[in-house]
């Protein structure tokens, strides 16, 4: 069973119907039992980094969603919720983040085209990084170099302080981070709730974690 935890922010009719579009079983639940019976964890979000993470805090998730990681359970962060992963976002002003992944959160438009909108709207091609000796993350199993998917984001990881642990990155003018790992933590700063059926592999691939 696939928990995905309930703050408040996040799509999580899409997340639960997706997964029941792979035929997994998804609850949304803002309780820790269930996150503790739970077999993986989702952590959604979208929005402002500073709100959702006030939220995530406020509901008391914050802490039991770091128990959890701890146990070595499949965590997966998509959109907002992987950038709370993070040590530290700057968007508007300096907001802390779960540390369960050492790096900064900060504005794409510090590194792309000016000339470029923000956000982030719409499909893009990941390109894939080495994890360990593999030569991609078992998330992305089955899906392939250049596969598309969906991003809305004007806030990104930034690669100068989180290398280690990226996995897939995407180019709008300049190279962005796509997706991180560390262990049993993985993020994706795109939805795959939104990206059709490489979404729902990925989805399909997390589940077999």
């Amino acid at each position: 069973m696939i928990a995905i935890v309930d703050y408040g922010v996040g799509n999580l009719f899409s997340l639960k119907s997706s997964f029941a579009a792979i035929g997994e079983n998804a609850v949304v639940t803002r309780d820790e039992k269930v996150l503790e019976t739970a077999d993986r964890i989702l952590l959604p979000g979208v929005g402002a980094f500073g709100d959702a993470a006030a939220k995530l805090r406020q509901t008391g998730m914050d802490q039991a969603v770091i128990r959890q990681a701890g146990t070595g359970k499949p965590l997966l962060g998509v959109c907002v919720g992987m950038q709370l992963l993070f040590d530290m976002d700057h968007e508007y002003g300096e907001h802390p983040g779960l540390g369960l992944i050492p790096g900064e959160v900060r504005d794409i438009g510090e590194v792309i085209d000016p000339s470029l909108k923000k956000p982030q709207i719409g499909w893009n091609a990941l390109h894939f990084r080495p994890v360990g000796n593999a030569p991609k993350s078992a998330l992305f199993r089955y899906i392939k170099e250049g596969d598309y998917v969906y991003f809305v984001h004007s806030y990104a990881a930034s690669e100068a302080t989180c290398a280690p642990y990226i996995s897939a990155t995407t180019e709008y003018s300049a190279e962005l981070v796509a997706a991180v790992e560390r262990d049993n933590v993985y993020g994706t700063q795109f939805h795959p709730e939104k990206s059709g059926p490489v979404g729902l592999a990925i989805l399909k691939a997390f589940c077999e974690l």
